[in-house]
């Protein structure tokens, strides 16, 4: 649909169930997470909060709003049997299998040139498997606004989060000019001046202080179209080969067509290949809880706390025990500490870790030289 058709659009009500297509990405390894993360069960297939695992939880985001026929699942080619098993309600050809890891360039140009063959020119919202988020319906709530918007302007929205802390783990929106959002709508629509990387201490400080950015939260509201135009503009390559492979969508040579076309592409993310060169870029302001879990100490936010400040799953006791981050995979399982501060204590399976507590990042380290049969 060409952009001289989208004032049609605009004399409308935007129509979900027509109009949008969400896709969740699901490739992430979780090294972070070893040992309750594995390389045959990576973070967001986890069940770390409630029942549902992580990419139930997104995948149940969504379904407030959408069929399961207009949502896809992007992961690598060996979780797609176990995302299948998560989500049997989804169709079987929803579920999208990167043949290779080419970072999220590659995966965001798969996921929209699918959404353009099946679905004409959707408005397609792009989210992750592994954040915490909630309630769904303030979700929701952005998630429309957006949509709506993407609907009729050319532009490029993600999702900013407003931040609590002078965070040096995430990158950051920096802030333009306000922009009208939606008729009836109560969620704040930016421009964005720029992208940041993770900055250091003082820098992260002066812009929880200065309260014009955000934190980038990696999810993105467009128009097919409009973000294959940019795509086409700067990592060309990309679209000319997977298109080429999307023309088998459905056909038995499809597998085969995708591996080709991702071997010789470049890894490179959808912020650095397009988002920060993009010309018309905007953001609405999350009106709802986002936690990227991203490590232990994270999830010791979210975990129940004891007593002596313990953050423990499963059946934890201590004696002069303080401050310690406990997960145990089985809800069931004793893990017993005595004069230990500070450490984070990990049972999965046959597997377990203990590390201080300060060192929790270098578990990423570990994982690098451990055998392929305990990964």
């Amino acid at each position: 649909m060409a952009d001289s058709d989208r004032p049609d659009d605009a004399r409308r009500p935007f129509q979900p169930a027509e109009q949008l297509v969400g896709v969740i990405m699901a490739g992430g390894s979780g090294t972070r997470f070893w040992p309750a993360s594995t390389a045959d069960k990576p973070k967001q297939f986890l069940s770390l909060f409630g029942e549902n695992s992580l990419l139930q939880q997104s995948y149940d985001r969504l379904a407030a709003v959408l069929p399961p026929e207009r949502i896809l699942v992007l992961t690598s080619a060996e979780h797609a049997g176990i995302t299948r098993l998560q989500l049997p309600q989804l169709p079987e050809e929803n579920v999208v299998a990167e043949p290779m890891r080419r970072d999220t360039a590659a995966a965001v140009t798969l996921a929209t040139c699918l959404a353009h063959a099946r679905f004409d020119d959707p408005v397609v919202v792009t989210v992750t498997a592994d954040h915490v988020i909630g309630p769904t319906r303030a979700f929701v709530d952005t998630v429309l606004s957006a949509a709506r918007a993407a609907a009729v302007e050319p532009a490029l929205y993600t999702f900013g989060i407003r931040p609590d802390h002078a965070a040096t783990g995430f990158g950051y929106l920096e802030l333009g000019q306000d922009l009208p959002a939606p008729e009836g709508d109560e969620v704040v629509h930016r421009e964005v001046a720029q992208f940041v990387e993770k900055p250091n201490v003082v820098t992260a400080e002066r812009y929880l202080q200065g309260g014009n950015h955000l934190w980038n939260s990696g999810m993105f509201v467009w128009r097919a179209s409009t973000i294959l135009e940019e795509l086409h503009r700067h990592v060309p390559a990309h679209v000319a080969k997977i298109a080429t492979a999307v023309e088998l969508d459905g056909h038995p040579a499809f597998d085969q067509a995708l591996e080709r076309a991702f071997e010789p592409l470049e890894k490179v993310s959808i912020d650095v290949a397009v988002m920060e060169r993009a010309h018309d870029v905007r953001c609405v302001e999350a009106t709802f809880e986002w936690h990227d879990v991203g490590s232990f100490t994270a999830l010791a936010d979210h975990l129940p706390v004891d007593e002596d400040g313990n953050a423990v799953r499963g059946r934890v006791f201590g004696v002069d025990a303080h401050d310690n981050i406990v997960f145990a995979e089985d809800r069931d399982e004793v893990v017993a500490l005595v004069g230990l501060n500070d450490v984070v204590v990990v049972r999965a399976g046959n597997r377990t870790l203990v590390a201080p507590r300060e060192r929790a990042q270098d578990i990423k380290k570990l994982v690098a030289r451990l055998d392929d049969d305990v990964k």
